[in-house]
């Protein structure tokens, strides 16, 4: 079920009253509405996957119990090792089995031999990426005694599935959303109604940029021999914008919805497109991933000398990389990301702790430039997330070194480029706000902000592209 279609548009509302207006009495019952709606939610693409999230979070939920009465390291370490057998295991074999098994073969080709194995047609679960790294917080954190295990079975399986931020996040840490499952939950008028805004905020990004967008960077992607080098540089900046607004649309509506129900959910972008710097783009992309990875891999590391800090970088790139898709593009990418990120740990740039131009309306002509390489650095490898194999990602690069890159490039429609101007004006005033349209307490008059509201709700409605998945489902 898309968060952007018509089923969800009627599945939220009723589940929002049952939750609120029947069961708002008992926490057990409104838990078990929610894991019952996240259940159908999920079930609603393929309902076989629905075994697959049941058995990640039945192995984690006794883990837990178990870790709870267990001081023995050994039969700690073997319970957390069957946690990680199990989900990862899972997640390795219909992700990663075929690449694994290609790979394999190459390597066995190039020494003169010939294999000949069978491929599986393996169809990729929605989300396992994303409720696999949940699920194993709360193992972790268990392990680790940040946390209690759990008997709380209706608390545990709500949040493993919990159905905003089930299938494209914000990843959520045990640690920080569990215990809302927990404790009683009122009804906040304020923060229900600012999670409507996020929402709608959410949706004009996706519908009326992304959409728009995505028919433009598929047309010129497939046919990219036949046109001009800067109608291809064209694309991959376009590409970018419909890139973040459709991975920020689905974030925004997740966490807009999740406060609909009381839940406080992480922030996962923080105005990426206006970072300065790499290091500080990552601060901002996909929040909580990066944080994941940061907590739960590499401070594993250790280490705080240059060289120990550059093969942390190195390793969270690749496996960031590896993580998105099975696909030597995405290793690719991750690398390129890895090296640029380089440069600032050994020649020691500057690091940016604040927003740009804070408390200011314009960015200095400096900031507007870093603002620019950056985008720019990050357009260009985006080209590995956007194309498909990596003989063709060269391919693709070998056709923009061309004179043609003087040429006036092909543009998208109209309402494209409004929706990304819209986008952009909003954004940078909002940059040090929670999201676009957080306008409580804001010194514009009531009568604009309706305005601004009806305004892109009626943009939604009627300048909407084609409907298109999230992109973030293929991972």
């Amino acid at each position: 079920m898309l968060t952007t279609s018509l089923e969800f548009a009627l599945f939220l509302p009723i589940v929002f009253v049952l939750y609120w207006f029947v069961l708002k009495n008992s926490l057990k019952l409104q838990n078990a509405l929610i894991l019952v709606a996240s259940y159908v939610f999920y079930g609603w693409w393929d309902w076989r996957f629905l075994v697959l999230i049941a058995i990640s979070s039945a192995v984690d939920y006794v883990v837990g119990i178990f870790l709870n009465t267990t001081s023995t390291k050994s039969k700690r370490n073997a319970l957390l090792g069957i946690s990680l057998l199990v989900n990862l295991g899972m997640l390795g074999f219909f992700k990663y089995y075929n690449f694994f098994l290609d790979s394999f073969v190459d390597a066995f080709t190039l020494f003169g031999f010939s294999l000949s194995p069978d491929r599986l047609q393996i169809i990729l679960p929605v989300g396992i990426s994303f409720y696999t790294l949940q699920t194993l917080s709360y193992t972790i954190d268990v392990y680790d005694r940040k946390l209690k295990g759990t008997k709380d079975f209706l608390a545990f399986f709500a949040y493993v599935s919990f159905f905003p931020q089930l299938v494209a996040g914000p990843i959520e840490r045990a640690t920080q959303l569990l215990p809302q499952f927990q404790q009683k939950r009122t009804f906040d008028y304020t923060k229900a109604s600012d999670g409507m805004r996020q929402i709608l905020w959410g949706l004009f990004k996706k519908i009326v940029v992304a959409d728009n967008l995505a028919v433009y960077t598929y047309t010129i992607s497939m046919n990219y021999q036949d046109h001009s080098a800067s109608t291809l540089l064209m694309c991959l900046v376009m590409f970018s914008f419909q890139f973040y607004c459709d991975f920020s649309g689905y974030s925004d509506i997740a966490i807009g919805t999740g406060r609909l129900f009381g839940f406080n959910l992480m922030k996962n972008f923080d105005y990426p497109i206006f970072a300065r710097s790499i290091p500080e783009l990552w601060q901002k992309w996909h929040i909580s991933l990066f944080t994941w990875f940061r907590d739960y891999i590499v401070r594993r590391l250790k280490g705080f000398r240059k060289w120990q800090v550059a093969r942390n970088i190195l390793i969270i790139f690749l496996v960031t990389g590896l993580w998105h898709g099975a696909a030597w593009t995405y290793l690719t990418w991750g690398l390129l990301h890895s090296l640029l990120f380089m440069q600032f740990i050994f020649l020691g740039r500057k690091k940016f702790k604040t927003p740009v131009a804070a408390g200011k309306l314009l960015p200095s002509l400096g900031e507007f430039g870093l603002m620019v390489k950056t985008f720019m650095s990050f357009t260009l490898l985006a080209l590995f997330f956007f194309i498909q194999p990596l003989s063709k990602c060269f391919s693709y690069l070998g056709s923009m070194i061309d004179w043609s890159i003087f040429a006036v490039p092909l543009l998208p429609e109209n309402r494209a480029l409004a929706g990304i101007g819209l986008l952009l004006v909003i954004e940078w005033l909002q940059r040090e706000k929670e999201h676009g349209l957080e306008l409580s307490g804001s010194p514009i008059p009531k009568m604009v902000r309706w305005g601004v509201y009806y305004g892109l709700l009626f943009a939604v409605f009627y300048y909407g592209g084609q409907p298109q998945d999230f992109l973030y489902f293929q991972f």
